[in-house]
């Protein structure tokens, strides 16, 4: 086994399953203080070591300003996992996590800060037994990257060629906000850490059902043959919200829907629909396959006609009162920021030809779910010649993605009686109701992955741009047009000129 694959077989005595285990390594985490690392990143931390996917040897270093000791920053780290962990909490596990905890007190500008990193590490390296296994997680915005990059490089944190042991960097999004601006990033990061050693983490590649896409196409030979242009006519990736932007307004403004979650997730939920199968899951081949749906997508000529925005209106949701997004706290009131963004594109390949793939996500919509609907065409219906030829009358595989992780078919039966008459009915597939042990959160498998050193889960710099390249003429039409966002009532699914996008085209949006 290559040196970046360090880990150990551990049969695990609950599931009998063959699990592989991280080997000794620490983790950097910059950005403790913030939500993603209280609410997800800790947590998972734990969950992972409660789980014996950790070893012993495993070490956890926070890096900021905050003037903490290891002690302070240990009672952190237990007030958010006894607070989020998915696993329950057990006095063992935690003092063996707590005693590889350290925390680095310092500014991204500090040289003398990375200096006692450096220290700091060492010490791991040697009383730990962490082997010079560093992964520095960089939880920050995007604009500290190269600072932070830079200081590792200065202190030798980065590379490896004289030491044991392997170097990694973790990379949040977004992952820039156009294409040059994705460009100077990855050469910022690249300039210091090879690419091979780069994890850009888009946490849905994490979750269950999104890997599970590839099973349900490839190990189910009942769909492959269906999946493609003779049969499908229309495919929905959806990303709804109930929630409005909260107190993120200082992100989210000039950003807007489609820069926040559809050129990342929905663009490679739409890679992992339409690709073709890999030759096998190793990184590289997995990556090929989704770069070049990536590259075949094409952009309809009329932009305007193939896109829709919006910005949720004030009003009641849910028996609530909730304000309008020019209403939020810091939000400019002649804000043109979108809340609600939907896109049709176009595949240039023989599979998707003429088979037309609507994206849609928003905030304040009618309820929380993120989904993909592969809509099939209608059935000539020679015996049943009353039937109608409504988007709801036409076959439909509907993989859940949240909050309810399955999939659905849905398919034509006739109604009891002596009538000819159909009616739609669901087959259903719940995780929950199917497996006995719990789907893993997704930071738990990709940080795992990580120190693993298990790339295919992550998305290297050239799906990234190829994300960036479908997005930008559309960013770049509605800036030129000064297209201003069309209202929409909380709790409905979108504008009006969302449900026209479809409507031209003869179909509709399905209500998830």
């Amino acid at each position: 086994m290559s040196p970046t694959h360090e880990s150990n077989p551990l049969r695990d005595p609950q599931d009998r399953r063959l699990t592989r285990i991280a080997g000794p390594s620490a983790l950097v985490l910059f950005g403790v203080t913030g939500d993603l690392a209280r609410k997800k990143l800790l947590p998972a931390i734990y969950d992972l070591m409660n789980r014996g996917l950790l070893p012993p040897s495993f070490a956890l270093v926070g890096f900021g300003r905050r003037d903490w000791s290891d002690e302070d920053f240990s009672a952190q780290v237990r007030d958010a996992v006894e607070h989020h962990s998915r696993t329950p909490f057990r006095e063992d596990v935690w003092n063996q996590l707590t005693s590889g905890i350290r925390f680095v007190q310092g500014a991204f500008d500090d040289p003398e800060a990375f200096g006692r990193l450096r220290e700091v590490l060492a010490e791991l390296d040697e009383g730990r037994g962490t082997k010079g296994n560093h992964a520095f997680y960089l939880s920050i915005p995007p604009n500290a990257f190269e600072q932070v990059c830079q200081q590792l490089a200065d202190n030798d944190l980065a590379t490896h060629e004289q030491t044991s042991g392997w170097r990694r960097v973790v990379i949040e999004k977004p992952f820039g906000h156009d294409l040059d601006s994705a460009r100077e990033l990855n050469a910022i990061v690249e300039r210091v850490f090879p690419a091979d050693a780069v994890f850009r983490i888009d946490h849905y590649l994490g979750k269950e059902t999104v890997q599970n896409i590839l099973a349900l196409r490839f190990a189910n030979q009942m769909f492959e043959p269906l999946w493609n242009a003779n049969y499908v006519d229309h495919v929905q990736i959806t990303m709804a919200e109930d929630i409005g932007i909260g107190s993120r307004a200082g992100y989210y403004d000039g950003v807007g829907a489609a820069r926040d979650v559809i050129q990342n997730h929905l663009l490679q939920l739409l890679a992992l629909t339409a690709m073709e199968e890999p030759i096998s899951f190793g990184a590289d081949h997995l990556r090929a396959e989704k770069e070049k749906v990536l590259a075949a997508v094409r952009l309809p000529e009329d932009l305007a006609e193939a896109s829709a925005l919006g910005q949720y209106a004030g009003g009641l949701q849910g028996g609530e009162e909730v304000r309008s997004f020019l209403e939020e706290q810091d939000i400019p009131s002649d804000s043109r920021t979108e809340t609600y963004a939907a896109l049709k594109l176009d595949i240039n390949t023989r599979r998707w030809s003429g088979v037309p793939f609507y994206l849609r996500a928003g905030k304040r919509l009618g309820r929380r779910v993120t989904e993909i609907a592969v809509v099939f065409k209608s059935s000539p219906n020679l015996l049943f010649r009353h039937r109608s030829h409504e988007e709801s009358d036409q076959n439909a595989l509907v993989i859940r993605i949240q909050p309810d992780e399955g999939v659905t078919i849905r398919l034509a039966s006739k109604v009891p009686g002596t009538q000819r008459e159909l009616r739609a009915v669901n087959m259903d597939f719940g995780y929950g109701a199917s497996f006995t042990e719990s789907s893993p959160e997704a930071y738990e498998r990709l940080i795992l992955d990580v120190l693993l050193g298990e790339p295919p889960l992550f998305p290297r710099h050239e799906e990234v741009e190829l994300s960036w390249k479908i997005l930008d003429p559309f960013e770049r039409h509605w800036e030129e047009q000064r297209t201003r966002p069309e209202t929409y009532e909380p709790g409905s699914w979108g504008p009006d000129s969302a449900h026209r996008l479809l409507a031209r085209d003869g179909r509709a949006w399905r209500r998830p």
